[in-house]
């Protein structure tokens, strides 16, 4: 219900000015509004002056968009109340989930590392050494600490092991919320934080799905302990702005864990708190001193043969160990010249990344220190295996770019390094580079990433993106999603880049997992040529011959099956993105939209293609005759569903190129030259015997349906299409909005004057 607005001035008070809606910009002169080309949806939508009859004096007055802004108010907070609470239960069934994933693993696959500290009858070693052929890794101290444990079955211990672990985790995460910084200008103490409600959940999420933690429950390390207590130490202002005394024993507990975790102290040293650093070290000696005293024979093997722990587990070289001593081992690197080198780049980082930790400290940061150190504790370990990586995650806390749109450039590189291995993050031809994400994201955070400081004129205000509002459609129910404004700007290519890779990876990966029956697929082939056979349109077999036997046609064919298919979407993409950035976000997202539309096709009607219909007389142009009981069609034959054919999206893409080059071409010609393109590959996928006609119909249905979903849901696209100089100048800050009337029968502005856009 729209809110009563007032319509003529009080008699006590003086006149407003007309045409100008309360909480939003004037609109332009000739009936334009700011942003957008009909009235925002939402909110007040006629002027509120004395233009209209109605309610008038300071009754109406009090109680009109004052109190659509409260009901506004109102409804933003139900709506992030409800999406709070979506992220808890996401966050909970997350847990729930990796907990059961452990539980339900067979015995000798679960607690790996766990079971190196257990003896023949399932209960805790407590005679012999710990560092015999079973792989136990920890220090002695750490050894030392779980003997309370000797007693506990393994059944139980298990199911201990992993409530405690996970209670460890949620623990970490609060904690990492808790201490991400503030605004800095609301007045408050430099290091005063005010929490987003959101932020707890979201950590929450982040370290449950990351691979560190996943590792840790797998193999049942105590990697989170050490994590745990140095953001009790460094994080909580109860024990960081204290004495130091409790910062200090923390620390030293941490260290006795995890000797590399030493490098705190020396943070702590260098931003002043001397005493904290002399506790953590006197706590550290300490605690190694007991275990020395305790297990004497273990303490030699891990510190003196082993060289604080070296040499055991996995062999150092191996992918597995993300630090610079395990990346100078994998490049052939061997004896003095590899410890030489590797001592001199460790102490270079640990000079860079401390000072940047120093100087994040001092500005009121004490999670990205704390990130920074632990980066640098993860580059220059002898080794760093992937359950001592939790460090890295938390780097997310820096606040990296000026522009608003950079800002999420840096989390979500980060979330994807250490959610997602190393196929998915890159093509198979980079596989060298994705093992070592985790290495490169650490030593980037801790040498290399701007992080902004809390003086930086754009820590709380960064360069804002030009927005349009959301357009109303034919319809009263466009847009869907009232709440979503359009961005005009040309997004962060890494960012894209990034997510357009891992987008084709979970296509590839859902395309190749759907239903392959090879019974159920010539099934439906048969049922597809009934069809078509009915509706006289069975024109494949004739024209697949036809092109097998005319051979520069087939090779050309051949040739455009399988080059055409990536290169033309992805020039138009480049050139949207180059030339015309708000059109490339419309585009592509409709493109998204008809490739997950695809998807559900080859989930509910699995399809043999013509070339793999048995006893037909098909030619199979590309690969050439095959035995349809074990096809080859090289590196093809394991990683694409064969049967994924209806619909085609040969020609779903090469429908929406030819869509995108009919509405961006500025001449006829290539307005025609791009319909023609998807002519084409109808004609290569019918000649090739890859598809079937009603295969391309349906590659034209979700084409349809990607940009209808986008309708549907942001309204007309009318101001990515329109030309936006400043954008492809790229100054956004020029950036307009194209010309349209509020409503039909609006009278037309001054010539060449356009409202600007809005920003967010």
């Amino acid at each position: 219900m729209r809110p009563s607005c007032p319509r003529a001035p009080s008699p006590q008070q003086p006149p407003r000015r007309a045409g100008r809606p309360h909480g939003r910009k004037a609109p332009h002169p000739n009936g334009l509004w700011s942003v957008g080309f009909r009235p925002p949806v939402g909110g007040c939508r006629a002027p509120c002056g004395a233009d209209r009859p109605g309610r008038t004096g300071g009754a109406a007055e009090r109680g009109g968009c004052g109190a659509g802004r409260a009901g506004r108010a109102a409804e933003g907070g139900a709506r992030a109340g409800t999406v709070l609470g979506a992220l808890w239960l996401l966050a909970g069934l997350l847990a729930v989930r990796q907990a059961a994933a452990v539980l339900r693993l067979p015995p000798e696959r679960r607690f790996t590392g766990l079971g190196s500290w257990t003896g023949g009858d399932g209960v805790l070693r407590v005679r012999g050494s710990l560092y015999g052929a079973d792989g136990f890794t920890g220090t002695p101290f750490a050894g030392l600490v779980l003997r309370p444990l000797s007693r506990a079955a393994e059944q139980s211990l298990g199911v201990v092991w992993t409530v405690g672990t996970l209670l460890l985790v949620v623990a970490v995460a609060l904690l990492a919320a808790r201490a991400l910084p503030g605004r800095g200008d609301d007045g408050g103490p430099p290091g005063r934080r005010v929490a987003l409600p959101a932020a707890a959940p979201v950590a929450v999420i982040l370290a449950v799905a990351s691979l560190p933690v996943r590792n840790t429950f797998t193999l049942g390390q105590t990697s989170i302990i050490p994590v745990l207590l140095v953001l009790l130490g460094c994080c909580v202002p109860r024990f960081a702005q204290g004495s130091g005394r409790a910062t200090g024993v923390l620390t030293g507990l941490a260290a006795a864990l995890q000797p590399v975790v030493l490098l705190f102290a020396a943070l702590l040293w260098l931003t002043g708190r001397r005493r904290a650093a002399v506790t953590a070290g006197v706590t550290f000696a300490a605690a190694t001193a007991l275990a020395w005293v305790t297990l004497p024979d273990d303490s030699w093997t891990y510190w003196a043969h082993h060289i604080a722990g070296a040499g055991l587990g996995e062999a150092p070289d191996g992918v597995a160990n993300q630090s610079l001593h395990g990346l100078l081992l994998r490049v052939g690197l061997r004896g003095p010249l590899e410890l030489a080198l590797y001592a001199s780049l460790a102490a270079a980082v640990a000079v860079v990344g401390l000072r940047r930790a120093v100087r994040y400290a001092e500005d009121g940061q004490a999670l990205l220190a704390t990130a920074v150190t632990g980066c640098v504790a993860v580059v220059v370990a002898p080794t760093a295996w992937q359950h001592q990586q939790l460090w890295i995650l938390l780097a997310v806390a820096g606040r990296v770019g000026r522009r608003r749109a950079d800002r999420f450039v840096w989390p979500v590189l980060v979330v994807l390094v250490m959610t997602l291995t190393s196929t998915v993050l890159v093509p198979p031809n980079l596989v060298a580079l994705g093992r070592h994400a985790p290495l490169l994201a650490a030593l980037a955070a801790a040498c290399a990433v701007p992080f902004l400081t809390r003086s930086s004129e754009v820590w709380d205000r960064p360069v804002p993106t030009p927005v349009a509002e959301p357009q109303r459609g034919r319809f009263a129910w466009v847009p869907l999603l009232r709440f979503f404004k359009r961005a005009l700007n040309r997004p962060n290519l890494l960012l894209e880049l990034m997510l357009i890779r891992v987008g084709y990876w979970v296509y590839s990966y859902i395309r190749a997992q759907a239903p392959d029956s090879r019974t159920l697929a010539e099934s439906h082939g048969r049922q597809i040529l009934g069809v078509e056979e009915f509706l006289l349109m069975d024109v494949e077999h004739a024209f697949n011959h036809f092109v097998a036997g005319v051979g520069w046609l087939k090779d050309g064919m051949n040739y455009y099956y399988g080059t055409f298919h990536f290169l033309v979407p992805l020039s138009v993409l480049g050139y949207l993105y180059a030339r015309r950035p708000a059109t490339y976000r419309w585009a592509r997202t409709a493109l998204g939209f008809a490739t997950l539309v695809a998807l559900v096709g080859f989930w509910l009607y699995p399809l043999a293609p013509p070339r793999l219909m048995p006893g037909l007389g098909f030619i199979d142009t590309v690969n050439g005759p095959q035995d349809l009981a074990h096809p080859d069609f090289g590196a093809l034959t394991e990683l694409a569903n064969q049967y994924a054919a209806m619909p085609s999206l040969h020609i779903g893409w090469s429908l929406w190129c030819g869509v995108v080059i009919a509405v961006v071409a500025p001449r006829a010609w290539t307005r025609w030259l791009g319909m023609l393109y998807p002519l084409l590959t109808f004609s290569v996928i019918v000649g090739t015997a890859n598809h079937y006609v009603l295969d391309a119909a349906g590659g034209a249905l979700v084409v349809a349906s990607g940009f209808a979903i986008q309708y549907a849901l942001t309204g007309p696209g009318r101001v990515a299409l329109a030309a936006i100089p400043g954008a492809r100048r790229g100054d956004e800050a020029r950036a307009a909005a194209p010309r349209e009337t509020v409503r039909a029968g609006s009278r037309p502005g001054p010539p060449g004057r356009r409202p600007p856009a809005a920003s967010r």
